[in-house]
């Protein structure tokens, strides 16, 4: 059973590093990830792929995107998702380096864009590169935070405009149908990097795992707030008619795979509603 987490992602560009604060056991932690001192819960972890990852220009530590443990709120606020961290300007050869990794990665693969092809790409030089990334490995990382922030910043917007739960979550059904009919959909971003990697303990599989429990917590936080009887199970139903959509999206029918996941999302609203009524 899932316990409620405290979640955090920063990138070294934007201020939150792909790391999280969550529960977790004994495991051992690959090269360049360090777990600091246990504490009762919620333990943490921290890539260590930029020494400035913790500390941003302007003394900017990482910035918690969502509070699990629900606070009050007086009514007719929008709903308690704190807002992702402010973009930290880049220098325009940085960003143009980041933004070809994020359309390039996405639309050919990891793996398949090799450095060169990226250097010549966004018009720079090699030493320029290796200046704002140091590694392809570390521009890999920076990529999944980069896609996580997007999201975030998506979903944060969404959840301004309502302090309806059951809303939010059908308004995150159709953020999900509109990306998978959008021109050029390759598919999830998250899903597609993290087949790339065969070992679950690599760095780029444990961001996209980090982006997954985030997501998660939201749909949960927002269940529980719903009454409903099992929200963490509810949240996998969700989580997994996501993937489906996003996969069938992608290789079959784009229409019947959104039209699938919304009636899972339906289902599973209108069951903690009936819970409530009762």
């Amino acid at each position: 059973m899932r316990t409620s987490r405290q979640v955090c992602l920063s990138s070294s560009c934007y201020g939150v590093d792909a790391d999280i604060e969550r529960t977790r056991t004994d495991r051992r932690f690959p090269a360049g990830i360090r777990l600091p001192g246990r504490r009762a819960r919620q333990p943490t972890f921290e890539s260590a792929t930029d020494p400035a990852a913790t500390a941003p220009p302007g003394g900017r530590g990482r910035v918690r995107i969502l509070n699990i443990r629900p606070s009050p709120k007086e009514p007719g606020l929008p709903i308690d998702i704190v807002k992702p961290p402010k973009r930290h300007t880049l220098a325009p050869a940085k960003q143009r380096i980041l933004d070809t990794a994020d359309r390039l990665f996405y639309e050919e693969g990891i793996r398949a864009v090799g450095i060169d092809r990226l250097i010549s790409t966004s018009s720079v030089t090699k030493a320029t590169f290796y200046k704002h990334y140091g590694s392809k490995d570390r521009l890999i990382l920076e990529y999944i935070a980069y896609r996580h922030l997007q999201v975030a910043e998506v979903l944060d917007a969404a959840a301004q405009h309502t302090d309806d739960p059951a809303e939010l979550l059908r308004e995150i059904a159709r953020i999900q149908t509109r990306f998978i009919g959008s021109p050029g959909f390759r598919g999830c971003p998250f899903l597609n990097a993290a087949t790339e990697y065969a070992d679950p303990m690599h760095p780029a599989r444990r961001a996209v795992a980090d982006h997954r429990e985030w997501f998660h917590d939201i749909l949960e936080t927002l269940l529980r707030a719903m009454g409903h009887p099992l929200p963490g199970d509810a949240a996998d139903d969700l989580e997994l008619a996501r993937d489906g959509a996003m996969a069938g999206g992608y290789a079959g029918d784009t229409i019947a795979a959104s039209a699938s996941m919304i009636r899972v999302y339906d289902l599973v609203i209108d069951r903690a509603a009936e819970v409530v009524a009762a």
